[in-house]
C-alpha cells in the first residue's frame, strides 16, 4: 500500500477503493455465478480494510499527540455506535431471505462517505510513505519494545474477539438453550460499552490516565469475565447480560489504551507499520480457531474454552506493563 500511497496519494486511493467496494456490491445483487459471487465478495472485503486503513492515515496526519486519546476515542465510539444500530437495521430490511436488500443498503451507504471525504479531504497533503520490504518492516517492529509490545497487546484482543464472536453465540444457543432473539438482545447491550467508555477513556489517556495502566485493567476485567462464562449454567438472560457487559468494558480499555498508545509512537509516514499493526486482526482470526479446534480435537467440552481465554488474557499483562507510558 505505501508504494500506491507515494503514486497516487492517500485522498485518491481511497476514492478508488470506495467505487471499487460500491461495484462490488451491485455486482453481488446482480450476479447468481458463484465464481462472481466469490470475486465480488473478496473484492468488497479486501476493500473495506484498505479503506479502513486509508482512514488511519487521515486520523494520524490530523491529530496532535496531545489530542490522539480524544480523536481515537470519538472515532471508536462513533464505530461501535454502527456496530450496534447495523444488526438492527438488517433485521428491519431483512424480509422472506431478500439478502440483497443488505447489499444494497450497504452499497447507498458508501455514497455519504464518498461525498463527506470528497468534501472535506480532497486537498489532504501526503506525508512521504515509506515503501519497506515485509522483512525490513518486521525487524523495525521487533527493534521497537514499545511497538512489539502493543502489536502483541492488539493480537491479544483480537484473538479475544475470534474466540468470543464464534464461540460465545454457538455455546448460549446450543448448550445454555437461549433463543437467536434473545442472544440477539444480549449482544447489543454487551457492545453498548464501546460506545460509552472510549470517547471519555481517549479524553483521560490524553491528561490524566497512562495508557499502559488502563489496558492492565482492562486485560484482568476480561480475564475474569471471560473465566467465569465456564461456571455459569443458569439459563438468566440478566445473569448472561451482565457478564458478557463487563468482558467488554475490560476490551473497549484495552483497545481504546492500545490504539491511542500506537498512534502516539507512530506517524502517518510509518504507512508500512500502520498496515503492519491492521494485519494482527486478520491473525488472530486464523490462528484463533485453529488453536480452538485442536482443543476440541483433545476433547476439551466447549465450556472450558472460556477459561483456557481468560488464561490467555492473563498474559496481556506481561505486554501492557511493559509498555513505557507516553508521558
Amino acid at each position: 500500500i505505501p508504494k500506491n500511497l507515494n503514486r497516487y496519494g492517500n485522498y485518491r486511493t481511497v476514492m478508488t477503493l470506495l467505487a471499487i467496494d460500491f461495484f462490488s456490491l451491485l455486482g453481488l445483487i446482480s450476479t447468481k455465478n458463484h465464481y462472481l459471487i466469490f470475486g465480488f465478495f473478496i473484492t468488497s472485503f479486501v476493500s473495506i480494510a484498505l479503506i479502513g486503513f486509508n482512514i488511519d492515515v487521515f486520523l494520524e496526519s490530523l491529530s496532535s499527540d496531545s489530542k490522539t486519546g480524544r480523536i481515537r476515542g470519538n472515532f471508536l465510539s462513533s464505530s461501535n455506535i454502527a456496530w450496534i444500530i447495523a444488526p438492527l437495521i438488517t433485521g428491519f430490511i431483512l424480509t422472506n431471505g431478500d439478502y440483497w436488500k443488505i447489499f444494497l443498503a450497504t452499497a447507498l451507504l458508501l455514497l455519504p462517505v464518498f461525498f463527506l471525504i470528497r468534501k472535506n479531504l480532497n486537498h489532504f497533503k501526503d506525508a512521504e510513505y515509506r515503501a519497506v520490504p515485509t522483512a525490513s518492516t518486521v525487524v523495525e517492529i521487533l527493534r521497537d519494545k514499545n511497538i512489539r509490545d502493543v502489536f502483541m497487546v492488539s493480537f491479544l484482543l483480537q484473538f479475544f474477539y475470534s474466540w468470543m464472536i464464534i464461540y460465545t453465540p454457538i455455546y448460549l444457543y446450543t448448550y445454555i438453550g437461549f433463543t437467536w432473539q434473545e442472544i440477539g438482545i444480549m449482544f447489543s447491550v454487551m457492545l453498548l460499552p464501546f460506545v460509552l467508555t472510549e470517547a471519555p477513556l481517549g479524553r483521560l489517556a490524553d491528561t490524566r490516565w497512562g495508557e499502559k495502566e488502563v489496558m492492565s485493567v482492562g486485560f484482568i476485567v476480561m480475564a475474569i469475565a471471560t473465566g467465569l462464562i465456564t461456571f455459569i449454567e443458569a439459563k438468566n438472560i440478566m445473569l448472561w447480560m451482565s457478564i458478557l457487559f463487563i468482558s467488554r468494558i475490560g476490551a473497549s480499555m484495552v483497545e481504546i489504551m492500545s490504539e491511542t498508545y500506537f498512534f502516539k509512537k507512530i506517524d502517518s509516514g510509518k504507512a508500512n507499520i500502520i498496515g503492519m499493526f491492521r494485519t494482527m486482526r486478520p491473525w488472530a482470526y486464523l490462528l484463533g480457531p485453529l488453536f480452538a479446534t485442536l482443543l476440541f480435537a483433545l476433547n476439551l467440552q466447549i465450556k472450558y474454552i472460556f477459561i483456557v481465554l481468560a488464561i490467555v488474557m492473563f498474559f496481556g499483562l506481561y505486554w501492557s506493563l511493559e509498555l513505557e507510558d507516553t508521558r
